[in-house]
């Protein structure tokens, strides 16, 4: 029997999933490191991690999940590898690492994309980027320029996340369309790279790895990598796509009016559209799918919202609770509205939905005498459910929409407060399912090697597992809660 093997490279761990190569079937899914991964904050504002790191946890993740499952490294016969988007990692001619890696919710180089969108002028950046060069890649790269052009001077290639991972498997630097539509860097009118904002920043094409299609044969296990990972060497490297893309594909949301949506340390809403256009500044940025070609538009709209998990990971400690399902009990013994007790969870960088615009993360209307740590639980749950639901009405005013909500079975999203709190604000029933990333970047190797129609059957689409139904009882009250939350957002924003 042959297997699949997914990596899902986040910015709090790395996740492996085996999973069958015929039947689509989860075999195993592994978790490294058991603790979160440190994130280097050197200044406000700023974030880093050390690229060396994911590879070095993707290696220890293989070994265990090839132990556990008693495989041969050959039966191991494609990879797929999905990561956090929009990082930045410079190399060498070498290879070697020159810069800790900047990565998503590094608020660094606002100034410089905002600069640009004012150079370049909307129309440019609407028809031909689809975003504003924002706080994105290719204006960190900028940054690193301005900043430390010694540095710079030493650049051979600069890649995304899964690159990197992808050139540390294999050896060979390269990337993908979607990769470079989420760095801003890629011309979607003109169908190449991004030459006048290239330009604009002073950046060559020279840096920009080769391009290859997503699903793909890119790159084969090396020698050395075979070493440190147990895996045998010429495996097959056939797929590769930001974590987002992929939470979408991993839920079989490929197509317009199809919307997934994951709460992880951020929170995400990714619709699907046709239209290769977009609104800037609206607080949707518009990515190429996992699916889209020059052809047939399959434009990614993403909604994130950057402090939801990392929000109440930070109350559990806090609050010294034991886990999240004791805080889940706890939020269970206040009613919907939290007793009047407000939560805006944005406290981890600028929020591209708010402008670029970073008002931290507060509480309102503390009674003293009333509120304790369960109406602090159940208001943190409530307002990031808020946040969802002011983020849906900026993802349907770019047409995106749809009836229902695709998750997966992790995170925020397995807390029953949570889900039917925003199912009910929204009116529409989220649909839980039986997969995670990592699965999902497994599965999707399969593309490549056969086709879409059996991506499509049988195991390798996702499992349902469970509903969430709005709760007709506490509309009117959460209604009344949300516009009190989102009148406290103004007013904190102003």
């Amino acid at each position: 029997m042959n297997y699949y093997i997914g990596y899902d490279i986040g910015s709090s761990s790395i996740k492996a999933a085996l999973v069958h190569a015929e039947t689509g079937e989860k075999i195993n899914l592994v978790q490294v490191p058991s603790v979160e991964m440190l994130i280097r904050i050197p200044e406000k504002g700023w974030a880093e991690q050390d690229p060396e790191q994911w590879y070095q946890y993707v290696c220890n993740a293989t070994k265990i999940l090839l132990k556990e499952s008693t495989l041969r490294p050959e039966q191991i016969i494609g990879i797929g590898i999905a990561y956090q988007m929009h990082g930045l990692v410079l190399v060498d001619r070498a290879g070697a690492v020159l810069r800790p890696a900047i990565i998503w919710c590094d608020s660094r180089a606002v100034d410089i994309g905002d600069n640009a969108l004012k150079t370049l002028g909307e129309s440019y950046c609407q028809t031909h980027l689809l975003n504003s060069p924002g706080n994105f890649t290719l204006s960190r790269l900028r940054w690193v320029k301005e900043h430390e052009p010694g540095l710079y001077d030493q650049l051979y290639k600069w890649m995304l996340p899964g690159d990197y991972v992808a050139f540390r498997l294999s050896g060979e630097i390269t990337t993908t369309v979607p990769g470079l539509s989420e760095a801003v860097a890629w011309d979607f009118k003109e169908n190449e790279p991004a030459e006048r904002l290239l330009e604009e920043y002073e950046l060559s094409t020279v840096h920009i790895p080769d391009i290859l299609p997503t699903f793909s044969l890119q790159g084969t296990v090396s020698a050395n990598a075979s070493l440190n990972t147990g895996l045998a060497a010429g495996t097959p490297i056939l797929y590769r796509a930001g974590d987002q893309p992929n939470n979408a594909l991993s839920l079989d949301v490929l197509e317009p009016g199809e919307i997934a949506c994951t709460g992880g340390t951020s929170g995400v809403l990714y619709g699907v559209t046709d239209k290769c256009e977009a609104l800037l500044n609206s607080g949707i940025n518009s990515f190429a799918h996992v699916n889209h070609t020059a052809i047939k538009n399959r434009i990614g709209k993403l909604l994130c919202i950057n402090g939801t998990g990392i929000q109440y990971r930070w109350l559990k400690n806090i609050l010294n609770a034991s886990s999240y399902k004791q805080m889940d009990e706890w939020a269970g013994q206040v009613p919907a509205g939290s007793e009047g007790l407000i939560v805006l969870p944005f406290g981890n960088g600028a929020e591209r939905m708010l402008q670029n615009r970073n008002p931290g993360t507060s509480l309102s209307n503390i009674d003293l005498n009333r509120h304790d740590q369960r109406h602090l639980c159940r208001a943190t749950l409530e307002g990031i459910a808020f946040a969802f639901a002011y983020g849906m009405k900026l993802l349907q005013a770019e047409g995106a929409d749809a009836n229902l909500l695709r998750t997966g079975n992790d995170n925020l999203f397995r807390s029953t407060i949570f889900s039917t709190t925003l199912a009910s604000l929204l009116q529409k029933e989220i649909h839980l399912y039986d997969t995670t990333g990592a699965v999902g970047a497994a599965r999707a190797c399969v593309v490549h090697q056969k086709d879409w129609d059996v991506f499509k059957k049988d195991k390798f689409a996702p499992t349902h597992i469970h509903t969430y139904e709005p709760v007709k009882p506490q509309q009117e009250i959460l209604n009344k809660a949300y516009s009190q939350w989102a009148l406290m957002l103004d007013a904190n924003l102003n």
